[in-house]
């Protein structure tokens, strides 16, 4: 004897099925990628470590410390990096479940946050690689004292590139951030303006905090990072003006 499921709890059943397919499409989305880009793990991590390999002294090199480092190490790099190639179709899975539930306004909102986040992690990751990384460790290798090799394991290498992709991809995300706040009612542009000095120190502080220990790179991150706050300040003002204000 079979039983059918009260109308009340149909909806959750419903929504907990479409979840399931999002979450299945999504994880195979991501085996593709990593299935692609496995067989160039070698290649991803040579690449990776290029900015480092150009500032050290001839016949510089990275070396592997611990026995499985030569595999794990770049098996590791080609995870994150099908983890970004896969980010656009993994955003598109969170969309499409959620937005049947969205009124037209907040779609209208939505999407251009989505795709604005985007743009604006990938820029922070590409800003790390190609500006802060070879400044960081130009001033590393200059400061290293004489009779040091300046030789970082391989695993050491990756973890702290990645440390410094995150900060900088989260930290370009800061006009969005602003923007959601302003939307969501919790603070004003002109609140915004307001706070810019306070703004400022707490930017500086989490630049100190998240960067390695030089001034080269808490500057990289943080003079940036100011710019951002000026541009969430007027996306902000443009995404809170009253109907009447956008038309006149």
């Amino acid at each position: 004897m079979t039983t059918e499921a009260p109308d009340s709890e149909r909806p959750l059943i419903t929504h907990l099925l479409e979840l399931r397919l999002r979450l299945l499409r999504g994880v195979a989305g991501l085996g593709v990628a990593l299935a692609c880009l496995l067989p160039f793990a070698n290649r991803l991590y040579a690449w990776l470590a290029q900015p480092l390999l150009d500032k050290l002294p001839k016949g510089g090199q990275l070396i592997a410390t611990q026995v499985a480092s030569p595999f794990f190490a770049p098996m590791k790099l080609a995870f994150f990096a099908a983890l970004m190639v896969a980010m656009p179709w993994l955003l598109y899975q969170l969309w499409a479940f959620v937005a049947p539930g969205l009124y037209r306004r907040e779609k209208r909102l939505a999407l251009p946050l989505l795709t604005s986040a985007l743009v604006l992690f990938y820029a922070g990751c590409a800003f790390a690689y190609f500006l802060v990384l070879p400044m960081v460790f130009g001033f590393l290798a200059r400061v290293t004292p004489a009779g040091v090799a300046m030789m970082t394991d391989i695993s050491a290498y990756l973890d702290f590139v990645l440390v410094l992709f995150l900060a900088f991809g989260l930290a370009f995300e800061l006009p969005v951030a602003l923007v959601i706040l302003a939307l969501l009612g919790w603070v004003t542009p002109d609140q915004l303006r307001e706070g810019r000095g306070y703004a400022i120190v707490g930017i500086f502080i989490i630049a100190a905090v998240v960067t390695p220990p030089d001034v080269i790179s808490q500057l990289m991150l943080a003079i940036p990072m100011c710019l951002l706050y000026e541009a969430g300040i007027l996306a902000a003002r443009v995404v809170t003006r009253p109907p009447d204000a956008a038309r006149a």
